[in-house]
């Protein structure tokens, strides 16, 4: 029954989007942020859902009328010459057949992000598609926050299979990344039912980051919600919130939980992070060595042997700057963070 669900709605999706080009943006965000097929078991698990409807929605740009204006602004000329960029290093990549078949994947979104600010022209089909992200990464979040409330904290929170937020430490950035919408939409709404409701999104999301017991997340949630408590003019009652939320969760969550936040501060015990530290000095070796950096997809114990502090310790960065630092050298880190 799923797969048929699914299936009938990509098809009137697609329908639509020959119609109105701009529905497509909001299919293919549905399909790619929440991987709705991988919750279907039958044909529908494995079907190219996402790629048939950005080739409508390319179909639907061809032969609409709509007026199409890209926007020129100092932001997108980095974004696209970082893009460039990191053409260039895939052609010298230590691994260039794996790097190059990473570089096409990336560059299929980036081609979807550049129509998405082409045909998403005005607040109300910003809101649109807001709400589509808010409504694909909350389903996770939302389930994953009353997990942790059921389980009292005992086990992980995970996002769907084979996908891009598979992972804890994915999940947990893309909902901390979400939960400011959340946060927009509720503050911009009139309705109060709408309101509770995204209250109640927001409340859950923050479990379902606590509950994936990613460091990296729990350092920053910190963070975020240091930064909303500066912009806030309402400090006093955003800080009643926080505090109350915020001990809450804590004073909710088993002892194995506070046994693994206590590896932030004791790092050199913990084998993950001492090698994570040392995936961080191969970057840094990577870069210095090699100007154009490794390329994609080069975190291998061949490349460690060349560049890493302890080389048999094969570990990801879990830093989007590290990561770019080692695939596409310094320049390419200049770029990424001038973006």
């Amino acid at each position: 029954m799923r797969d048929l669900l699914i299936t009938l709605v990509v098809i009137i999706g697609c329908f639509y989007t020959l119609k109105k080009p701009y529905v497509g943006v909001l299919l293919w965000s549905w399909l790619s942020y929440m991987n709705p097929h991988r919750l279907a078991y039958g044909f529908a698990y494995d079907m190219p859902f996402a790629q048939i409807a950005a080739l409508t929605l390319f179909v639907a740009m061809i032969i609409s009328s709509y007026e199409k204006q890209f926007p020129v602004r100092n932001i997108i000329v980095v974004w696209v010459l970082f893009i460039i960029w990191m053409g260039i290093t895939t052609l010298n990549a230590y691994f260039p057949e794996d790097a190059l078949e990473y570089y096409i994947r990336i560059v299929k979104i980036q081609l979807i992000v550049f129509i998405t600010m082409v045909l998403i022209t005005d607040m109300k089909k910003l809101r649109h598609l807001i709400w589509v992200i808010v409504l694909s990464i909350g389903y996770f979040s939302v389930k994953g926050g009353v997990f942790t409330v059921l389980t009292a904290g005992s086990h992980r929170v995970f996002g769907p299979s084979y996908s891009f937020i598979s992972d804890n430490n994915h999940l947990a950035i893309a909902v901390l990344m979400t939960i400011p919408l959340m946060v927009y939409l509720r503050q911009t709404t009139d309705k109060h039912w709408l309101k509770h409701v995204l209250s109640f999104f927001i409340i859950s999301s923050l479990f379902t980051v606590i509950g994936s017991q990613s460091r990296g997340a729990f350092l920053a949630i910190i963070i975020v919600g240091f930064f909303y408590w500066i912009k806030s003019d309402r400090k006093i009652m955003i800080s009643i919130f926080l505090f109350i939320i915020g001990g809450s969760i804590l004073s909710f969550m088993p002892e194995s939980w506070y046994m693994r936040m206590n590896t932030i501060e004791n790092y050199d015990e913990d084998s993950s992070a001492m090698g994570r530290i040392n995936a961080w000095e191969y970057a840094f070796n990577a870069a210095n060595d090699q100007f154009f950096g490794v390329g994609l997809n080069s975190w291998s114990l061949e490349t460690f042997l060349l560049y890493a502090p302890n080389p048999t310790d094969v570990h990801a960065a879990h830093s989007i700057y590290f990561s770019v630092l080692a695939d596409h050298g310094w320049l390419g880190l200049f770029l990424f963070l001038l973006i």
